[in-house]
Parts: C-alpha cells; structure tokens; sequence
C-alpha cells in the first residue's frame, strides 16, 4: 500500500476535543523537514540542471493535480513579482485553470493530457518538467514525464512515495517520505506542505544561482505595493549610501528596479 494511504496513526478522531485535534495536527507536521531533508540530494541535481539549461532558452514546467496542481501553480505565480522573471516557471494542473477553484472529475487519470497541455508551449530539450503527485501514480503527471524524457529533457518528480510510477518515470525523483495524514489519505497536509517546502527550494535555489539575488536581497522584484516600494527604498539607501529616502525612492520610482536603480547610480 501507498504510504500515502496508510491508515492515521490516530483514531476517534471525531472524538478528539479541538485542542487534541491540533496537537495531533502539528505532532505530525513536525516530522515534515526531516523528510524533506532526505530530497535534497536530489533537488540539488534537478536545480543544478535547471540552472546550466535556462541560459540556452529552458523552461521550467510544473504539473500536478488537485492540490499537487495548485502548489505548483502558486510557486510559479510567485516568481515574477519576486523575482521580475517573466515565463520561466510555468504551472499546469489536470482540468486547467479551472481545476484551479473547483475539482474537475477524472481529469488526473488521462495519460495523454499532460503531455498535450505542454505541446502549446513548443517545448524543447532545453526544458524542464517536473510532476508533483503525492501518491506517485496520477496518469495525468507519469503520462508526461515518460514523454518528456524521451524527448530528452530533464525530468523531476515531487513525491512522497519512493516506489511508485512517477520514480521510475522521472530522471531525478525527489521523495520525501512524511508518513501517514493526520487525517487518512488527506494528502493536502503533510504531503502538501513537505511539496510547497520543495518547490520553494527549486524556484529560490534556481532564482539565486541565476543572479536575481544579490547578498540577500531580492533586486530584480516587482514594485507591486507600497511595502515592497519602502524595500526597495531601502534597498537603494543601503547599497548607495544616500541617506535621503525620497531621493531613493525617486530612483526606484525612475527605473523600476533596485538593481537598474544601483547600477545607474554607480555609473554616475
């Protein structure tokens, strides 16, 4: 059986009272790191193979279903704005965009679906896809990774069972094994989360080997709201010595960045 599925080492849960609910709840949460903690040989190959593609024009696409589908579309989403890298880590999930609010019955278990969901995108060898699916078994993700291998790109898979279609049909499977939910087969808890854990590694990892992170700061960030406007400000005051904030925040304002802003100013 599919760790995945493995019955709760709790019961009665619908006797528990709502503070031993929550404990229960975060026991288990507590072991999700160490299970991460043992991909990251792994997520360290697949960022490493990411990051010698994306200056020859590769992708990063990650598909999924259910929950597995919206992780990976967050974590995508989130990239432009962090990062100001438009169309390099591209999300997809069984029934599109909307599956993104609402189950679409069966979706996950088209082995072709995957596959035809990324033709649009006329990838290439250069590209990289990586499945996230709990179980390891959804059609859906296992349909394309073994297409996409063949065609020879990089393959990843993020999972929590180490024996499972998805391990044999990517090139680089990274497991994290979390062990039975808290609630059983409710993998949108502990799987999930150890899933969200990784794909914050790849996309950060990939993002800060590929220069948009200088020391520790994000220069390359989209100004979307007055909070990462004063961080920049800041940003700038700190790396030019200007003590006078609105002087800052006018550079910033100018050319739409804390890096363009810096480099601008220390070409003066």
């Amino acid at each position: 059986m599919r760790t995945t599925e493995q019955s709760s080492h709790y019961d009665h849960l619908d006797a528990m009272s709502t503070l031993e609910i929550l404990k229960g709840i975060n026991a288990e949460d507590c072991g999700v790191a160490a299970a991460v903690a043992q991909a990251i040989p792994a997520i360290e190959k697949i960022v490493d193979g990411i990051v010698e593609r994306v200056p020859r024009g590769g992708r990063i696409f990650y598909l999924g279903a259910g929950t597995s589908g919206r992780l990976g579309i967050v974590d995508a989403s989130e990239i432009p704005p962090t990062y100001g890298v438009k169309d390099l880590f591209i999300g997809l999930m069984a029934g599109g965009d909307g599956a993104i609010r609402n189950a679409v019955e069966g979706a996950e278990d088209d082995w072709e679906q995957g596959w035809l969901d990324l033709a649009p995108f006329h990838v290439t060898k250069e590209d990289t896809v990586i499945g996230i699916t709990a179980s390891g078994g959804a059609p859906y993700v296992v349909g394309a990774l073994r297409k996409a291998r063949e065609m020879g790109m990089l393959t990843g898979v993020v999972t929590n069972n180490s024996e499972s279609l998805s391990t044999e049909a990517a090139e680089v499977p990274m497991v994290a094994p979390v062990g039975p939910e808290f609630v059983t087969g409710s993998t949108r808890m502990k799987s999930g989360t150890s899933a969200k854990l990784i794909l914050n590694m790849i996309s950060t990892a990939v993002m800060i080997r590929l220069g948009h992170v200088q020391g520790n700061k994000m220069v390359d960030m989209q100004l979307t709201n007055k909070k990462l406007v004063d961080r920049g400000t800041r940003m700038i005051m700190e790396k030019t010595g200007i003590t006078d904030y609105e002087k800052a925040k006018a550079m910033l304002l100018e050319y739409g960045q804390v890096r363009a802003a810096v480099d601008a100013y220390l070409k003066k």
